[in-house]
């Protein structure tokens, strides 16, 4: 008979947010895949489990995958984890579950942390219904494109952002939603855990006076719909591109470079970006 595959959940800073059924199956598992071997093996040792693991991460997971699925098939149990919190929730994962699910392997999720729902429970802000959005592009232009994708959405926006990148996001996401309200938690369940809510111009004020943020980062945005002047700013593309180009030529680009720039933020090709302006300035001259 095969092993089993199990999904198991691993605490997000404080140690004691483990559950004894993931104790149990960690210590019971023929062998225990984990995203970082060196940071698990802390966790094991705390608790005094001893099993055998291997490395599972983004850049060997289309090989270790297949390996694993192969123990399976031979009848061992293989566990799952990330460094914190659940398994595939912007973590590695979903090759070899789906691998394992096509192979008829039997996938046991052992539930527990996760970081955006710790975040939600205590955000204070809306959470009857979310939509989880993981990391934001890294590039500006990318990330402008993507707040642009979900401007609309009427639900709580819930993603995952590195330390380094967290002005920059909140600058953009002011730019492009509106002045919503948000969350900001960060080193959640650990010493130093922080809620800071606020517009987003007030986290924005906040975060500038301070070095960059430190630890895990949750940031939660309000949907449109609780934010009036935000429904107000869901404009057309083209309105943007248009506005944009203006801010820049006032800001002393010239109209070349305005475009370049603008289309780049608002995640345009360049070639789209100025036949849209093209388009506007005939539809004016009639």
């Amino acid at each position: 008979m095969p092993g089993a595959l199990f999904i198991v959940a691993t605490p997000i800073g404080n140690l004691e947010d483990i559950t004894q059924r993931a104790l149990r199956v960690l210590r019971e598992v023929d062998l225990i895949a984990c995203e970082d071997t060196r940071h698990t093996r802390k966790l094991l040792n705390h608790f005094g489990i001893t099993t055998a693991t291997i490395s599972y991460h983004e850049h060997n997971e289309h090989e270790r995958a297949e390996e694993l699925c192969e123990a399976l098939e031979s009848g061992k149990n293989v566990a799952l984890v990330s460094d914190a919190g659940t398994p595939l929730v912007s973590d590695p994962g979903f090759r070899i579950v789906k691998m394992a699910s096509d192979r008829g392997i039997s996938i046991v999720p052992i539930p527990g942390p996760a970081a955006c729902i710790t975040a939600l429970s205590a955000s204070g802000i809306e959470t009857d219904q979310f939509l989880f959005a993981g990391f934001l592009p890294a590039r500006a232009g990318a990330r402008r494109a993507k707040l642009n994708e979900l401007i609309a959405i009427p639900t709580t926006l819930v993603f995952y952002e590195a330390p380094h990148r967290l002005k920059a996001a909140l600058k953009d996401a002011l730019e492009v939603l509106g002045n919503r309200e948000a969350v900001i938690a960060r080193e959640l369940t650990k010493l130093h855990e922080e809620f800071a809510r606020g517009s987003l111009s007030d986290l924005i004020e906040r975060f500038s006076k301070t070095e960059a943020a430190r630890g895990e980062i949750v940031l939660m945005i309000s949907g449109h719909a609780t934010d009036a002047s935000a429904f107000s700013r869901i404009t057309s593309p083209e309105t943007k591109l248009s506005e944009r180009i203006d801010e820049l030529e006032r800001d002393g680009l010239d109209q070349k470079t305005a475009l370049k720039r603008a289309a780049k933020e608002l995640g345009m090709k360049r070639d789209d970006a100025y036949r849209i302006l093209v388009s506007q300035k005939n539809r004016r001259s009639k």
